[in-house]
Order: structure tokens, then C-alpha cells, then sequence
């Protein structure tokens, strides 16, 4: 929905709803969005952040298909202002973990989905709104690192530029914009924000993205580094920014003063141990669970240590005790504390706090995928019903 002022727009991500065929979407959205804008906004236009797969969004590339679900949204007075081009095939039911990172941005079949979302999204978005896709931050760290590295990264860099192109195309003969958002996510190419800026300022925004762009846009160069600037950004995820130890206030300013916009902001908080002890690094055995990959990082006295996931992260905790824990799973908005643990909460409002008085983006998107993987007496209200508790609660630490 469109907040008041210049807040921007407010929705959730379609990615709690399981489904991966058109068909399964389509039938989450029919039974879950009446519901939910039944209760958030009833009298004006409800927007939805869509997660397709790869097979989802060439399903729709059938025009009687797309036609289908245009009136569907009519119908509804539903608009589509931003994309979860994250996960390209299952992120439900059985083992995702480091899956959710393939194909990345070294292969071609990444730049193919994505610029496929990027044609979609052409034909929902309203007029004189900018769209957003987000996207994974490069690929998995541990697929980048060792001698061929450099290479890997340069790939990357070639194959997002190649997207900023099509995206340019899109912008010339539609006259919508559409930006891809990197998202930095723990145990990635970017984790951090001085990571993220370095890949932006070293490579994405450098003379030899300006100069491939040109290239494949027939752009000049002062054209080709606007249009990289205009088309590339992040999706700051408050989740992970927080398990990143990160500050609220001075990632976003360093994200600004480099110039790098922040496209979309996605609304979630993370696990948080502030000492861990016996007790509960068995608790946190409980948690684990097959299918999401849930990083862990530690910070004892300002240093901080990274473990891919809980059961890495639980060998060392005889060694991790009295250290802070915070973990890569996601939790619903509004809880202080699950279970026995705490939760980031206070990082998520602060970071709102920070854009109900300055604005920092135009997309805020709620994303707590894992409803499905809580303990149930979290779930017990039924997932539309979750699903608007969260944004109320949004809409609430909005308020002046």
C-alpha cells in the first residue's frame, strides 16, 4: 500500500507462500492477498511483492496466462511494484541451504531469469513508479574465494551490466524504470556494507562497467555511469544487517554517501543470543532445521567470527561462551523474543525510526519466509492473519 507522505510504498514478499509452478503461486496469491488486503488496506490499492522462480515466470510469459492474472490483479486493485528475483527454483519444503544461491551471478541462466522478471515487471508496474527486483549478492563467499577469484568477480560484474542494459532497453521503449538491487546476506560475495560499497565503487560503478555499458546500450559514457547509478542499487535486508553487527544509522549513511541507492528495504529480524551459554547453544540445536541456510556470526568485544551455519557454529560454542550469537532466521516483526531467545527487533526500529524521519527508500517489503518452520505456537492465528499483524506493526512504528 502507498504510505502517507513520502514514506514510500508498503507490501510482503510473496515468498512465505510455497510454490514454484505458476499454478501453486497463483493459487497462494488467489487465497492469501484478498485476505490480507482485507485487513490492511480495504479501501485502496494493495501492493504485492512477487517472487517468481525461474519455471513460475516463463509460465507467464503465455500471454493468455498473463492476461489471466492482469485481471486478477484488476479485479483486486492490486498493484506489483517489486520482484523477489532471489530464489530462481524451490525455496519451500525440502533443502535449499546454499541452493538458494544457484545459479549466481557468474552464470548465464541468472542475467536469462532476471531479465525475464525485468520484462515482466515492465508490463505491472504503474506509471511514474519505480520498480525494484532483488537479486543475490554475487554468489556464495566460498564459491568466489581462492586463485581464481578476481576472475569470478569480473564475471559477475559483466553479467549484471549485461542486465543493466536490458534494463536501459526496457527504460527506452517503455519509459519505466526498473533497478536491480544487490542484496548483502552473510557468508556472501558482499556480507557487509564496507563490502558492498567497495563492489559498488570498485567495479559496478567503475570506468569499465561505464565503458561495457556503452558498449552493449549505445550509451555515452557520462550516459552509461547515470544509467548505472539509476538502474543498480541494494536491497538493504535488516535481517541480515543486524546478524552483520552493522549500525543502523551509519550503514545507511555510508550506503548514501557512496552514492548507492537503496532500492528496497526489506523488513525482518533475526535469532539473537546476547550470551551464550550451555543452555542455550542446546536450545539453539533445536532450531536448526534442513532446509535454510542459517549463518551465525559471533561478536566478542567487537570481533566478530562467521560460521555458514548452526551446527558449525555450535562445535565452537564451549569456546563461544559469554559471546553474543545473532542468527540468519528470520522471525516475525513485532516479537522481542522467541522462544527463549531474543530477537534484533530494536536494530529493525531503529533503521524505520531513521526512515519515518528522513526516507531513505520507496519499497519496504515485510519478509519472514520461515512461518512455516516456526514453532507452532507462533503460527497459530493463520498466515494471512500473521501476514497483516506484521504490517500493522510496520505501519505503527511509522506513525509521528
Amino acid at each position: 500500500m502507498q504510505l502517507d507522505g513520502l514514506l514510500g510504498h508498503l507490501t510482503y514478499c510473496t515468498n512465505i507462500h510455497a510454490g514454484e509452478s505458476w499454478q501453486k503461486v497463483f493459487t497462494g496469491l488467489q487465497r492469501h492477498l484478498p485476505e490480507v488486503k482485507a485487513k490492511i488496506s480495504p479501501d485502496a490499492a494493495f501492493g504485492v511483492g512477487l517472487r517468481l522462480s525461474a519455471s513460475a515466470a516463463k509460465t507467464l510469459l503465455d500471454p493468455l496466462k498473463l492476461a489471466e492474472f492482469q485481471r486478477f490483479l484488476d479485479e483486486g486493485d492490486y498493484y506489483i511494484f517489486t520482484l523477489n528475483g532471489f530464489p530462481y527454483g524451490n525455496f519451500h519444503g525440502q533443502p535449499v541451504k546454499e541452493g538458494a544461491y544457484r545459479p549466481d551471478w557468474t552464470d548465464p541462466a541468472r542475467l536469462k531469469y532476471t531479465n525475464m522478471l525485468a520484462d515482466l515487471l515492465a508490463q505491472w508496474l504503474p506509471h511514474g513508479m519505480q520498480g525494484s527486483i532483488s537479486t543475490v549478492p554475487g554468489t556464495f563467499k566460498p564459491w568466489a574465494e581462492g586463485p581464481g577469484a578476481k576472475g569470478i568477480v569480473s564475471t559477475i560484474v559483466d553479467n549484471i551490466i549485461a542486465h543493466v542494459a536490458h534494463l536501459v532497453k526496457i527504460s527506452q521503449k517503455t519509459g519505466k524504470t526498473i533497478g536491480l538491487c544487490l542484496e548483502p546476506e552473510p557468508f556472501c560475495l558482499i556480507e557487509t556494507i564496507e563490502e558492498t560499497v567497495c563492489l559498488f565503487e570498485d567495479h559496478l560503478f567503475g570506468d569499465r562497467a561505464a565503458t561495457r555499458l556503452s558498449q552493449l546500450a549505445g550509451l555515452s559514457r557520462t550516459e552509461s555511469k547515470n544509467a548505472l547509478r539509476r538502474h543498480l542499487g541494494v536491497c538493504y535486508d535488516v535481517c541480515h544487517a543486524a546478524v552483520e553487527f552493522e549500525d543502523p544509522g551509519a550503514s545507511l549513511d555510508a550506503l548514501d554517501k557512496a552514492g548507492i541507492r537503496i532500492l528496497k528495504l526489506q523488513l525482518s529480524s533475526a535469532m539473537r543470543i546476547p550470551s551464550v551459554n550451555a543452555q542455550t547453544a542446546a536450545e539453539l540445536l533445536a532450531m536448526d532445521e534442513p532446509v535454510y541456510m542459517h549463518q551465525v556470526v559471533e561478536n566478542r568485544a567487537g570481533v566478530l567470527k562467521r560460521y555458514s551455519d548452526i551446527p558449525e557454529a555450535l562445535k565452537e560454542a564451549d569456546k563461544a561462551q559469554g559471546a553474543e550469537w545473532r542468527i540468519h532466521f528470520h522471525v516475525p516483526v513485532f516479537l522481542e523474543e522467541m522462544q527463549t531467545f531474543a530477537t534484533t527487533r530494536q536494530f529493525l526500529k531503529d533503521v524505520l525510526a531513521i526512515h519515518a524521519k528522513t526516507p531513505v527508500t520507496e519499497h519496504l517489503e515485510v519478509e519472514t519466509y520461515t512461518w512455516d518452520i516456526l514453532p507452532q505456537k507462533y503460527r497459530t492465528a493463520g498466515i494471512s492473519a500473521d501476514i497483516a499483524r506484521e504490517l500493522d506493526w510496520v505501519k505503527n512504528q511509522l506513525k509521528p
